[in-house]
């Protein structure tokens, strides 16, 4: 499974490797019955005019390639027609599978890519071979590890007690034998400890989480899976979503983060550049008849009406003015009357905190600590391959 060495030189009297830190592109997404294809495309377009100006040495792209396991073909066209467009560009390309996507399809053909300077993570197997860059500066190590379970490294670690996923991810990184004196950067999908998750994505408590102290052997860890773009700690890094995935995303922005590598020892320096979608994502909120009077849009757009009473076929009159309306709600004496448990809140609660609720409106008070502990993993096995 070794990735032979690629090599970048830079021009006399830069010393510095850049990278284009990207993930969870969630290529092939649907949004309440809306393609997001076009949107893709465009904002790859962007990001594509960003590498032609800030010439980065590489692009990491951390996980979720895909929206889903089998994606449609549009889905691997727009992908296709992305990673030319880098290879045509001399760009190396180095990318995970993250846990919507399938790893043995991610991972078809990637001897024959790497050729291109398209590096691909293949199925874990308990060895992962860095790619190795250069710049005036010495090498730096690329290990790309792709979203794992416990179940993927007890396989490979039989008698290894693997608990969990900090268990998990404390016996891969191991396993890698990373040499601490040249600078190393992991690419990962997974969610970390302290980390501030949004309402595109959903996690079970801490069930999934992992400390950042796994990370210590690496100058700068590029996560994915995590949709809005912090830093959990210098130098672990979520990049977030492109676009966004969710109307609690409304009023954010979405941006590529550009990370510049200087000398082992050196804190890595972050740059976050904007992206401007095709269609932004918009919260409007009044009376049928005021939103009705308000100027044309195309944004995707929640709608939520304030009339006492419903309004019949208020979503197609509403698509008039607004043809991307996606959702639409109430909120007036009605719904606020109605158990907690409402389409609204009920749409960014996590799957624990909406049974914690359901439990609550039968015996007047929550989960205990133990409850929580059994309905755990049971929650995490129903929801496995969505979280």
């Amino acid at each position: 499974m070794c990735c032979p060495e690629a090599s970048v030189f830079h021009q006399k009297g830069e010393i510095l490797l850049k990278i284009m830190h990207l993930s969870d592109l969630h290529i092939g997404k649907r949004l309440n019955g809306f393609s997001l294809l076009d949107d893709q495309r465009y904002i790859l377009e962007q990001m594509l005019h960003i590498a032609d100006e800030r010439k980065p040495d590489c692009v990491l792209i951390a996980g979720d390639v895909y929206d889903k396991p089998v994606p449609p073909a549009e889905a691997v066209t727009v992908l296709d027609s992305f990673l030319s467009e880098l290879a045509g560009r001399q760009i190396p390309v180095l990318l995970i599978s993250g846990n919507h996507d399938s790893a043995e399809r991610i991972a078809y053909g990637w001897r024959m890519m790497q050729k291109s300077g398209i590096y691909l993570s293949p199925v874990y197997d308990g060895k992962v071979e860095p790619v190795t860059l250069r710049d005036a500066c010495g090498e730096v190590r690329f290990y790309l590890l792709p979203f794992l379970r416990p179940g993927d490294v007890r396989v490979c670690f039989p008698d290894t007690r693997i608990s969990g996923y900090t268990d998990a991810m404390r016996t891969a990184i191991d396993a890698m034998q990373v040499d601490t004196s040249v600078r190393n950067v992991l690419v990962t999908h997974q969610y970390v400890t302290d980390a501030v998750c949004s309402g595109s994505e959903e996690i079970v408590g801490t069930v999934e989480s992992i400390g950042t102290e796994l990370f210590a052997p690496f100058d700068y860890t590029a996560l994915g899976h995590l949709h809005a773009a912090q830093n959990v700690i210098p130098g672990v890094r979520y990049c977030g979503t492109p676009l966004k995935y969710d109307f609690t995303e409304a009023g954010t922005r979405k941006t590529v983060t550009m990370v510049t590598l200087g000398e082992k020892g050196s804190a890595p320096e972050i740059e976050e550049i904007p992206l401007v979608p095709m269609r932004d994502m918009l919260e409007l909120r009044g009376t049928f008849e005021k939103l009705m009077k308000r100027a044309r849009s195309d944004c995707f757009v929640r709608i939520v009406l304030t009339d006492e009473h419903e309004v019949p076929d208020a979503i197609g009159k509403l698509r008039t003015h607004f043809p991307h309306a996606m959702m639409l709600d109430y909120d007036n004496k009605r719904t606020n009357a109605e158990p907690l448990l409402s389409a609204v809140s009920a749409r960014q609660k996590a799957p624990m905190e909406l049974v914690d609720d359901f439990y609550h409106a039968f015996n007047g008070e929550g989960l205990s600590d133990e409850q929580r502990d059994i309905l755990a993993p049971l929650i995490r096995e129903i929801w496995e391959g969505e979280l």
